[in-house]
């Protein structure tokens, strides 16, 4: 069985992984009122990839023995000022995520659980992914500014995305 410490923290990631998974949601839910379909689905499609990363974690407190204790999710934002924006706003919370996920690092470190260690080593590179995507996305976006051609050639290539 796991520490209660580490128990607590893996439950707050839990938290903040279905909360990235609202917040991806209602993104998606505002690229699809602008008429970005191919963002919107991007963002879809995340948001499931991170409920998935929240139920990982789920199922690894059950396998350990260990208690699972779901809390409130907060209201996301709903309100964006442009695509530019929610990218930005995207990245920054990514590297939120990773800081919370080398937390549970650290900590699993600092009392020596070699088990959590290596399951959270699969969430450490999904994060360097994670991150390298979102700013390839806004490199994109500050390069080709207003260029509405550029804007839907995108918007077509992340329609595309399917996991």
């Amino acid at each position: 069985m796991i520490s209660e410490n580490i128990n607590v923290i893996l439950n707050e990631q839990i938290n903040k992984e279905f909360y990235s998974g609202y917040l991806y949601l209602s993104m998606s839910a505002y690229l699809k009122e602008l008429g970005l379909n191919g963002f919107a689905t991007w963002t879809k499609i995340q948001a499931k990839e991170e409920v998935e990363h929240g139920l990982k974690i789920f199922d690894y407190l059950i396998d350990c023995n260990s208690f699972v204790t779901l809390k409130q999710i907060k209201t996301p934002e709903f309100e964006f000022n442009g695509i530019l924006s929610i990218f930005n706003y995207i990245y920054e919370h990514e590297k939120s995520i990773t800081n919370s996920i080398m937390e549970i690092a650290k900590k699993a470190e600092e009392e020596c659980d070699r088990m959590t260690l290596n399951f959270i080593d699969w969430f450490i590179a999904e994060q360097v992914e994670e991150e390298e995507t979102v700013k390839n996305i806004i490199k994109r976006l500050e390069l080709f500014g207003e260029d509405k051609v550029a804007l839907y050639l995108m918007d077509k290539e992340l329609s595309e995305r399917t996991e």
